[in-house]
C-alpha cells in the first residue's frame, strides 16, 4: 500500500471509529500530507524508516514550527504507524523510537470573578433595552460562563437541550459524547428573557423556509457562527483583561478554575468540561495555584 493510500484509510478510521473531532482528522491528515511530501506520496509505506521520520520532524523544527505543532506530528505519525501495524499493512512500526518535543505548560488566561461580574452587569443593562441582539449576547455570555462550554458546544445548543426547571443543560461535545451540566440563576434568567423577547424577532428575520431549532440565532435570523461569538468575547470580556485577544474559551477557563477555587471536586470539573483526562484537568489546579501563591505574597505579613 502507498503512503497516500494509507494516509486515507487512517483519517476515514479516526473519523468513522474513533470518532475524533473533524478539526483533529484535519490536523492530523495534514501532518501526514506533508510526511508524505517529504518522503514522496507513492512511496510504499513499508519503506518509511526511522531516519526519514526523523528528518521530517527535523525539517518542521528548522521552519520555524512550534513545538506545540512538531509534538502533534510526532503524535499523528506515532498513531498512524501503530495502526498501520496493528491491521497488517506493514510488519514493524518505524516510529516506536521517534521522540518529539516535550510541550511547555502554557497556563491558561482566566479571568476574576469580579471582572465578569463587572462585564456581566453590563450585559445586564444592555439587554434592559429588549434590543434581541443584546438579549442574546447577555444569553450566550452567561451560558459559556456558567456552563463551562466550548464554543462549539454553545453554538450546537437547541432550545430542547435546556431543563430550566432542573437548571441543566444537556451537551454535546467532541467525539459526538453527551454530558448534562448544570448552570446557575443569572444564565437562566438570562436565557428565559433571550427566548421569550429575543430569539422570536431574530427568528423573524430569517428567509422563508431557512428557520432552525438552535437556539442562538445570529442577526438575519440564521445559526450562530463560532466566529461571532469570538468577536462577541473579545469586545466585552478583553477590556476588562486589558487585551481583545481573548475568545470563548478564557470563559471556559476561569469557569473551571473559578470552580476550583471555591473547593469544587477535580472530577466533579472533568465531567463538567467533557474531559476524556484527568489530566487535561489538572491544568487549572496549577493556575490555582498560581493564584493562591500570588494573593500570599501580596496579603500575608510574613510572606
Amino acid at each position: 500500500m502507498d503512503l497516500r493510500a494509507a494516509i486515507d484509510d487512517w483519517t476515514r478510521h479516526l473519523s468513522d471509529v474513533r470518532r475524533l473531532s473533524p478539526a483533529t482528522v484535519r490536523a492530523y491528515r495534514a501532518d501526514l500530507v506533508d510526511l508524505s511530501a517529504t518522503v514522496g506520496p507513492e512511496t510504499s509505506l513499508d519503506r518509511v524508516d526511522l531516519e526519514e521520520l526523523r528528518e521530517w520532524l527535523w525539517k518542521a523544527t528548522s521552519r520555524g514550527d512550534s513545538r506545540a505543532t512538531v509534538a502533534r506530528r510526532t503524535a499523528a505519525a506515532r498513531g498512524f504507524f501503530a495502526w498501520a501495524r496493528q491491521t497488517g499493512a506493514i510488519d514493524a512500526d518505524p516510529s516506536l523510537r521517534l521522540v518529539g518535543p516535550k510541550r511547555g505548560r502554557t497556563l491558561p488566561t482566566v479571568a476574576t470573578a469580579p471582572a465578569l461580574s463587572g462585564v456581566m452587569a453590563d450585559l445586564v443593562g444592555a439587554a434592559a433595552s429588549g434590543d434581541p441582539v443584546a438579549l442574546r449576547d447577555h444569553a450566550v455570555l452567561e451560558l459559556l460562563y456558567a456552563a463551562a462550554l466550548r464554543v462549539s458546544e454553545l453554538c450546537a445548543v437547541r432550545a430542547a437541550d435546556i431543563d430550566q426547571e432542573r437548571r441543566t443543560l444537556r451537551v454535546t461535545g467532541k467525539g459526538d459524547k453527551e454530558r448534562v451540566v448544570p448552570f446557575g440563576a443569572p444564565a437562566a434568567r438570562a436565557i428565559e428573557a433571550y427566548a421569550v423577547r429575543g430569539r422570536p424577532a431574530l427568528a423573524a428575520r430569517a428567509p422563508e423556509g431557512r428557520a432552525t431549532d438552535l437556539l442562538f440565532l445570529g442577526v438575519r435570523g440564521g445559526p450562530l457562527g463560532p466566529r461571532r461569538v469570538y468577536d462577541l468575547v473579545a469586545r466585552t470580556v478583553g477590556p476588562a483583561l486589558g487585551s481583545g485577544a481573548v475568545g470563548p474559551h478564557t470563559l471556559r477557563h476561569s469557569a473551571a478554575t473559578h470552580l476550583l477555587d471555591g473547593g469544587a471536586d477535580l472530577r466533579a470539573v472533568q465531567e463538567m468540561l467533557g474531559h476524556a483526562s484527568l489530566g487535561t484537568t489538572q491544568i487549572y489546579t496549577h493556575v490555582s495555584g498560581e493564584r493562591l501563591v500570588s494573593t500570599y505574597r501580596l496579603a500575608h505579613p510574613r510572606a
